[in-house]
This record gives structure tokens, sequence and C-alpha cells, in this order.
């Protein structure tokens, strides 16, 4: 595939000039670093599953992303490995680039499973982007679910099909032209060289879909901790709400509200400004004449570890995504568990425990630590929980931290590998005596303590901690390797603003 465009995202060097094996885009990847670490975090995974087949060559498979290249290269890696499963590229291209199908009520139900079911195996890469892709047989062109990039097609009477972005790049005499289109958010357009067929995504997902049971893998595989909550699965939940620094396993002494607020850097003005406007109204406070605090490394007064970083973000002329759109395309579903190889097509990749978003409340983690009790065991024994504390003894001095994040790597690699699926970060037990590890370091430690391990895809990382109290907080703890968070203080902080006002 020959390929030439502006880069936006890479500077434009030599070693990354074109052609690609599979495929290229127009647009850029804006989820570009979070797809290459995690497809990196499961390099062990695929080194294993590829062993019985390749003997020692298995590690010949790595990097399976090359750094070096541009965003479109990266995307060309990742379907190329996704091929070397077996699919049919335009089945590796709808786990790479799926359709928004969460909220489609136009979708059939056994096209809503196939994604589903995939969306367990491998996260989307999204752009937006404008994709053409060829494995020497089948070629076509597709859209991100952004569907923010154009995309129009035509077919003339002797089978020739022309893609491009704008209609009339190719002048071709309107006579011959016997069918033309554009393609839409998620859309696909597949030609068949060897047969001179010619597929719509819609078309395909329809034939993939029927390949597999996929509807009957999920619902005897995956777990909705939403219904188990509404089930009242935890007789726990109540006393989450009673104690608010102890600790869910019993350490720790239940402390004073205010506080704990001082222990993890509260200030009255995040009580007054943040807290405020989301307990009375539901929504984020609005401010006005930017941020005029000085940067977290010069500020003269101690800052959370979140304000020492910043989001990125590609500049260019992309359309803004509108509150409508949004609601169509964007998810906060998360998956936790233990993740199967991306080789693998069976049922079992469907055993994971599915979030309705990334952050939880105190009952959710309740039941989380009850799920033993409240599933079956088949699928208790594949969703282990085992929470990790994350304070330590302040007598122990700055010293105690780095001892504390060591001893912190070492139990979370020792429980995955003893079969947990879901490590706790908690720290619940904040008092006189115990200080803690701050929520992002802990988190981004264990991340990378786990793929050094070659044990990361084995687990996700629940982070309960009363740090997190905005969006940014929240944000960076899921950019560094959290699946979900519970940010217990700001939830016992409010219950109390609620409490205190109806008085």
């Amino acid at each position: 595939v020959f390929h030439q465009r502006y880069s936006t995202n890479t500077f434009p060097t030599w070693e990354r000039a074109q052609p690609f094996r599979l495929l290229c885009h127009n647009g850029e990847i804006n989820t570009l670093r979070g797809n290459v670490n995690w497809m990196h975090a499961r390099e062990a995974d695929l080194v294993r599953s590829a062993r019985p087949f390749f003997g020692e060559a298995a590690n010949t498979l790595l990097p399976v992303i090359s750094e070096r290249g541009s965003d479109s290269a990266m995307l060309d890696n990742a379907l190329d490995v996704l091929m070397q499963a077996g699919r049919d590229i335009r089945h590796a291209l709808l786990m790479l680039a799926p359709r928004a199908w969460q909220h489609d009520p136009e979708l059939p139900a056994d096209q809503r499973a196939f994604f589903r079911y995939h969306s367990c195996l491998q996260e989307p890469w999204d752009g937006p982007a404008a994709l053409a892709f060829s494995d020497g047989v089948i070629v076509g062109s597709a859209l991100d679910r952004n569907g923010l990039r154009p995309s129009r097609w035509l077919m003339t009477d002797d089978g020739l099909v022309i893609t491009s972005s704008e209609a009339g790049s190719v002048h071709i005499d309107e006579a011959r032209i016997v069918a033309r289109g554009r393609l839409g958010p998620g859309g696909m357009l597949a030609v068949d060289t060897s047969n001179g067929e010619v597929l719509s995504d819609r078309q395909v997902a329809e034939r993939l879909a029927a390949e597999q049971p996929y509807e009957s893998w999920l619902n005897q595989n995956l777990v909705a901790l939403d219904e188990l909550v509404l089930q009242g699965g935890s007789s726990a939940s109540h006393s989450t709400r009673s104690a608010p620094g102890r600790s869910a396993a019993g350490a720790g002494v239940a402390t004073d509200l205010s506080a704990l607020q001082v222990a993890f850097g509260y200030n009255r003005e995040e009580l007054v400004v943040l807290f405020r406007p989301m307990w009375q109204q539901g929504v984020e406070a609005i401010g006005s004449m930017g941020d005029d605090t000085p940067v977290a490394a010069l500020s003269a007064l101690p800052r959370p570890l979140f304000h020492y970083f910043y989001q990125r973000f590609a500049e260019v002329t992309n359309p803004p995504i509108d509150p409508l759109r949004e609601a169509q395309v964007m998810s906060l579903t998360q998956l936790a568990g233990r993740r199967a190889s991306i080789f693998g097509r069976g049922p079992e990749a469907a055993r994971l425990l599915e979030l309705a978003s990334p952050v939880l409340t105190n009952e959710h983690v309740a039941v989380l630590r009850e799920l033993r009790r409240t599933i079956a065991p088949d699928k208790a024994e594949d969703l282990r929980v085992v929470t990790l504390h994350t304070t330590w003894p302040a007598a122990e001095g700055v010293g105690g931290l780095e001892a504390a994040v060591e001893r912190l790597c070492t139990d979370a690699i020792a429980a995955v590998r003893g079969g947990a699926s879901l490590l706790i970060l908690s720290d619940r037990g904040v008092d006189n005596s115990r200080t803690l590890v701050p929520s992002l370091l802990a988190t981004a430690t264990v991340h990378q303590a786990l793929i050094n391990a070659g044990v990361r895809s084995h687990a996700s990382l629940i982070v309960e901690t009363g740090e997190a109290r905005d969006v940014h907080h929240l944000a960076t703890l899921v950019g560094y390797g959290a699946s979900a968070v519970n940010p217990w203080l700001a939830l016992q902080t409010v219950a109390d603003e609620v409490e205190s006002a109806g008085r």
C-alpha cells in the first residue's frame, strides 16, 4: 500500500517512508500512545502463545509495534499481528477500528455481540482516520467510528472501484458510473478481487458474527458489576459508608473526616469551588480567566502528584465533538480481569468484569471484594480479588516511601502469579501513624512492574483512593494503568456536605 500524506503526530523522516504492508491512513491516531503501550504490555503473552508454533523463534515477533514508524506504520503493525492469528483482514480491521456499536439501536443483536466480544480482546484505535487497506487479494477503505474524515466511493460498469476524500478526484465519465456513495462513521467498503465481490461493513460484520456464538459466550462469561450491585450483592456496602478511614480488610482506624481531608491535601477552595457545584447541580465547576497558579514544580505549596502531569493531544484542524455525537460515539464502559491473548478465539476471552464507568462508588468496591460469594464458582475463580494497601508507617521517614513502593510492586507480582486478576490498590487506613504512597505513583509503578514481569494482561488495577477528586485526577490514574477508580473520600465528602445542607 503506497501512502503519501502530511504528517501531524510524527516528524517526517526517511525511515518512516512508505509503502506499508497492509494499511495506511489519512488523519491521525489520537489514542496512539495508549494503543502502543497496551500492545507492548501484552507482548509477553503473545510470545507465550506463539512459542508452541515457532519455538524460541517466537521472540523474533518483538517488538510488535515499531515506535520508529509513523502512526500509520504502528497501526499497520497492529493489523499485521492480528492477521498472524489467521484472521481475515476485514475481521482484524473491525477489531482495531470498530463502529460505535454500544448506542446503535439499529445494530442487530448478533453483530452487537461480535463487537462486544472483540472489545474483550482489543482496544480500539481512534482517529479521526480514513483507512486504506489491502492484503493482496482484498482491498478496501474504512473510517474509524468518529467519522471525521471524508471518504467517497464510486463503481464503474467495468468493475473499477475508486475511493477518495472528495468526489471527482479521478475523472470518470458519468455514463460509466453504476453506483456511488460515501462511508459513514465506522463504515467500510471491501472488494474481494478473487471473485469480484464488494461488501459493506454491515455485510462483513453479518458474516463474521455468524461464525461463532458470540452472544452465548458473552451471556455465559461476562459479569456486569452494576447488575450485582442492583441485586444487593454485598452486606459490606453499609460499613464502607460509616467508616471513611477504615480499610475494607479491617486494617487502620476510622478517622475523622476533616482530618482525612487534611491528610489527603484537600483545601477549602476545593470544597467550595469544586465540590459544591457537583453535589448541588450535578455539573463541573465553571471558571474563567485561565489558571494563574504556578506550575507544580515551582509552587511554594505542596501539590498533588497529579498536578505535575498534563493532557497530551494533537493540535490540528479536527472538528469538535458535539454533545450529540459524543453520546453516540463515546463510551465509559471498562473491562477488567485476566485478558486472553489476541491470538485467542474462544469463549474464555469474555470471562471479564464489565464496569459501566471507570468511576466506582463505595458500594461497587464492597461488591467487588465479595465476588466469590455472589457469582458462580467457575467465574469467581477467574475473577479473584486481592487488596494491596498503599499506606506505610510515617515513622520510617522519607526513605520509607521507596521501600513501600518496592514492597507494593513485589506483592502485586506475587498476587498475580498466585491467580489474582483484580488488584485493588487501597489507601484506606491513613491515620496519625500511617501515611500513603501517592495513588498515581502506586498505580504507575505497579503497572510497569507487572509489564516487566510479563503478567500485565493477567490482571486489572482498581484504585481505591482518597486523593482523586476531579476529572484530571481520574483521567491521569486511568491513563497510567488503572481500569477503575473509587474516589472514596470525595464521595464521603459529598455525602457529608449533602447531610449538612439538609440539617
